[in-house]
């Protein structure tokens, strides 16, 4: 025989015992804010970016060249168009050595592709579709974002539909490497999924505003997205379109960290306990010419500290190019105040 307790629980499962189910549910008032309210207008918020913005996002093909089988597709990542006439932004690994650049719309078109230019610096690119009046997305002020604020990352890996992920930014101002070893600073870290592919994607905020362009995950650590900040990306992308690449000034020397003598602080009153201490100078370069000496430690760049080779490439990308700029620089037991002229540095 049954036992009656079991009788009422296969009922309420079953949905036979509405007294019983009223128990077991939560009373949602009408007049009342409950979560579910609040999950549905964050529901509606992503679903409205994703029919906004879900156009402007692209899937970008890479084809090499190859002598044996002629021209194959290498691989494949994401991309945001960024004005109507066709420029998007990306990654530059996404298009790093591309001799063919396919761009795969939403609705499956397929466009034709050129580099425009591109900062391995950064890790962005700017490439331009062979088309017009395309669907395209705004870049927002990355500056305004906060920890926890809720952003929404884009991609379209494959073509033909877009792969939508959420979370929140976990943390601002974050640093890392790029391919060339320069540090990109300011980057945004954030919770929001990024699928295999999604490199160059956008990060959007509630209004569909691009705050940052997807570009890195740590393949170890679940759930850990990085962005490019959308401030960074206006002026590189500024600079891409009228330039064809990014201009940052050059000194011409190649430097390490060195921890300084406490005698030398004191001596000399310093503030900092490290500089960067000259390895090696290009005799022609802006340093050559100045006089600056392998061995030379340098403490400060126009009146501000160095500590790290960092602190130099920070300083000189918003330094003009060919204004003068004064070192100081300890060279045995002297002090010296060195005025270097950096030039433009090479493309990469």
């Amino acid at each position: 025989m049954v036992k009656e307790h079991v009788q009422r629980t296969l009922k309420l499962i079953n949905g036979k015992d509405l007294g019983a189910r009223s128990q077991c549910r939560r009373q949602v008032w009408p007049n009342e804010q409950s979560d579910t309210d609040l999950l549905d207008a964050y529901s509606r918020a992503v679903i409205a970016v994703v029919d906004a913005v879900g156009p402007a996002v692209v899937s970008i093909s890479i084809g090499r060249e190859s002598h044996k089988t002629g021209p194959e597709m290498a691989g494949a990542g994401s991309g945001v168009v960024i004005a109507p006439d066709g420029y998007i932004l990306t990654n530059d690994h996404v298009v790093h050595q591309a001799d063919r650049l396919i761009i795969t719309l939403t609705d499956g078109t397929n466009l034709g592709a050129t580099l425009v230019g591109k900062d391995p610096a950064t890790d962005l690119a700017v490439i331009r579709a062979d088309g017009s009046n395309l669907k395209c997305a705004t870049l927002g002020d990355s500056a305004s974002l906060r920890v926890g604020q809720l952003v929404i990352a884009m991609g379209n890996p494959f073509g033909f539909q877009s792969t939508v992920s959420t979370g929140v930014v976990s943390a601002l101002g974050r640093a890392f490497r790029s391919r060339e070893g320069r540090l990109i600073e300011d980057i945004i870290q954030h919770t929001a999924p990024l699928n295999p592919g999604n490199s160059g994607g956008p990060l959007l905020d509630s209004k569909g505003r691009i705050m940052g362009i997807n570009t890195a995950i740590i393949m170890m650590a679940q759930g850990i997205g990085f962005s490019i900040p959308a401030n960074t990306a206006r002026w590189i992308v500024s600079q891409l379109l009228s330039y064809g690449k990014v201009r940052r000034a050059f000194l011409g020397i190649a430097g390490r960290p060195r921890p300084l003598d406490r005698r030398v602080v004191r001596f000399h009153n310093l503030l900092n306990q490290h500089a960067v201490e000259v390895l090696s100078v290009d005799p022609e370069s802006p340093a050559g010419k100045a006089g600056m000496l392998v061995g030379d430690l340098i403490a400060a760049i126009q009146g501000e500290r160095v500590l790290t080779v960092d602190d130099l490439h920070r300083f000189l990308a918003e330094w003009p190019i060919g204004e003068p700029v004064t070192l100081t620089v300890l060279r045995g037991k002297e002090k010296l105040e060195v005025t270097v002229k950096p030039s433009e540095a090479k493309s990469l």
